[in-house]
């Protein structure tokens, strides 16, 4: 798949099938428009039209918005789908001021080379979002290119599976969010230094920090995790919380990776979330918080085992 970052100046020089939307979580009603688009495609380059910021940031200037992946992470899923083009486009004030015509002609014919469009039957778009499908049809006769709809119940589909993807997440409901996903949600940060706590009580961890403000953080709690560091595959138990035993105030991101010892810091990972354990908890000493952390242990062991069996 080519990625490209619209701010180059960019053509297409093959024909184009297009479709356009966030498609933040990539999950598998996204995977199906995807597919869809591919086997109508007749030929046609493949090429999805991707946003970032959300216009939600831009136009709403909705620091609260949290996103179940990073554009960088979307990126990566996309890139597994078999789409030819992506192209994420920087959305702007700018840009959202653009007329529908505008926008399909400047944007879509003369840069993006398009002959076939796949959309949804609520698609909006242009100036104050106030074109729609039939709009799109009359340009496509006008400026010869072809329109297919994507059914309401697809639509409707995918809309029910986001928002049932982030409810899960804030509940910690990592089995349903995952099933929706098609694959495990997952964390990318770089790891950075702590407090150095874990090691003192015989659990170091990796402290994760995610730079994007908006990316989705699930429940506080206990997770077991996975994740592939340096070509190998290591398993462990993760914790979101502010570590009330010792008094912590802040929240943090730490992993402790069973049957691993390596120098990581400085280091970007991706941590994979298996199953929720647990709430966090405050014990009532250090020894008490060991004795659970043995038992945090053997639980996730034993949903690894589990995990590694499907």
């Amino acid at each position: 798949m080519n990625t490209i970052d619209f701010s180059e100046a960019y053509t297409a020089e093959n024909p184009s099938a297009i479709t356009i939307g966030t498609f933040d979580g990539v999950h598998v009603g996204h995977k199906k428009i995807i597919e869809n688009l591919i086997e109508k495609s007749d030929g046609l380059s493949t090429t999805l039209l991707t946003f970032f910021p959300h216009p939600r940031m831009v136009l709403q200037q909705d620091a609260g918005i949290k996103l179940i992946n990073t554009i960088e992470e979307r990126i990566q899923l996309l890139n597994e789908t078999g789409l030819d083009n992506l192209i994420v486009y920087p959305f702007s004030k700018e840009f959202s001021r653009l007329t529908a015509k505008d926008f399909v002609r400047d944007l879509l014919i003369d840069r993006l080379n398009l002959k076939k469009i796949i959309i949804g039957y609520d698609h909006r778009f242009g100036r104050n979002r106030t074109a729609n499908i039939d709009d799109l049809r009359e340009f496509g006769e006008a400026l010869n290119f072809e329109v297919a709809e994507i059914k309401a119940k697809e639509i409707d589909d995918i809309t029910i599976s986001s928002t049932k993807i982030r409810k899960a997440l804030n509940e910690g409901d990592i089995e349903t969010a995952n099933m929706y996903l098609g694959y495990e949600f997952m964390l990318t940060g770089n790891v950075i230094h702590g407090k150095g706590l874990g090691r003192t009580i015989k659990y170091p961890t990796a402290n994760i920090h995610i730079k994007e403000n908006y990316k989705l953080i699930p429940k506080q709690g206990v997770y077991a995790v996975k994740s592939t560091i340096e070509n190998r595959m290591v398993f462990g138990m993760m914790n979101i919380g502010t570590n009330p035993t010792v008094e912590g105030k802040e929240q943090t991101i730490e992993v402790h990776f069973f049957d691993f010892s390596d120098d990581i810091y400085n280091q970007n990972i991706q941590v994979l979330l298996l199953g929720r354990l647990r709430d966090e908890q405050k014990f009532e000493s250090v020894e008490k918080l060991q004795e659970q952390l043995l038992k945090d242990k053997r639980q996730s062991l034993a949903l690894i085992e589990k995990y590694n069996a499907q």
